[in-house]
């Protein structure tokens, strides 16, 4: 067998270091956020959470890496956040309402995230994005436990909140009812968004072309819009309970914020849109008229000019 190229080995050491910070911020996250939280076992509720997080997606990895595909790695991922929602109410000692109103959240959410992705898997088959790592078993895995970092931290508030201590908790307020207004407000753009976004793609005519018309007329990433939306309610409804370092909660919108408009979300899809469109005068009206991420309460007016 012929050794690994410089190439390969410096890409590997450094999937290696992501692995560690990643498996580090999750510690982190866990010991700050299971101060006054409830137990099992002399255990952290919330730290058992975070560490079940992680153990999903690793255990996930090996059929993964064994068959060479990434097919279910998005489904893994909805699936944690639905499974640990459900397992930490029901461990919690004497859930109260606003514990059943996150797990609630965060479960609903998973169901429509993985129902959509799926689909999306099922029609698309292989992703182009794991081509090139799925054969090197450290850069696969990689992605992996970067994913139950992922879950863990978009998920801390409502875990923390869900496991808090019973003689921490409070009775719902009108920031309960603000938190849950705004996730269902954010639930509703962002199922809308993609919806017209899988009718747009799925008419023939569209072939090769953008999408701006419905909720895409007021946002170039309305989807995106709805998402940040959802994990700021579920950050309302839990913040009443959060004491000391439970408060490492906020990581949750800030983080979800920061992956999508920063990271991997719309500079992403803005890079690529460049690429194909950006040649076209009606792209440019777009793309100069429409807010990146957060909608116009009305519709720009563009003119339509021929590429």
């Amino acid at each position: 067998m012929s050794s690994p190229t410089p190439t390969n080995a410096k890409s590997s050491r450094s999937s290696l270091i992501a692995i560690i910070v990643a498996l580090a911020i999750g510690a982190l996250v866990a010991v700050a956020g299971s101060q006054g939280g409830a137990t099992l076992g002399g255990i952290p509720l919330f730290a058992l959470a975070v560490a079940a997080a992680y153990a999903i997606q690793i255990i996930a990895f090996i059929p993964a890496m064994i068959l060479r595909t990434e097919r279910f790695f998005d489904l893994t991922g909805s699936l944690t956040f639905f499974v640990i929602s459900a397992a930490l109410v029901l461990l919690t000692p004497m859930p109260d309402a606003r514990s059943w109103i996150l797990a609630a959240m965060v479960m609903l959410w998973a169901v429509r995230l993985g129902s959509f992705l799926a689909m999306r898997v099922h029609k698309a088959g292989s992703d182009g994005r794991f081509d090139e790592i799925k054969g090197s078993p450290v850069r696969f895995l990689q992605v992996w436990v970067i994913q139950g970092a992922w879950v863990s931290i978009t998920a801390a508030a409502a875990w923390i909140a869900i496991s808090t201590d019973a003689g921490a908790r409070q009775p719902l307020t009108w920031l309960t009812v603000v938190g849950i207004v705004v996730w269902v407000l954010g639930m509703v753009i962002e199922i809308v968004a993609d919806a017209q976004k899988s009718a747009f793609r799925a008419d023939p005519r569209n072939k090769d072309e953008f999408i701006r018309t419905g909720l895409w007329s007021r946002s170039r990433h309305p989807n995106y819009f709805g998402e940040i939306v959802i994990w700021v309610g579920v950050f309302l409804t839990a913040a009443p309970v959060l004491v000391g370092w439970q408060w490492v909660a906020l990581l949750s919108p800030l983080f979800v914020i920061l992956l999508l408009t920063r990271v991997s979300g719309i500079p992403l899809l803005e890079a690529r849109a460049e690429k194909k469109w950006g040649d076209r005068a009606d792209y440019v009206a777009y793309r100069e008229s429409t807010p990146s991420l957060i909608p116009r309460l009305t519709r720009p007016t563009v003119r339509e000019t021929a590429a």
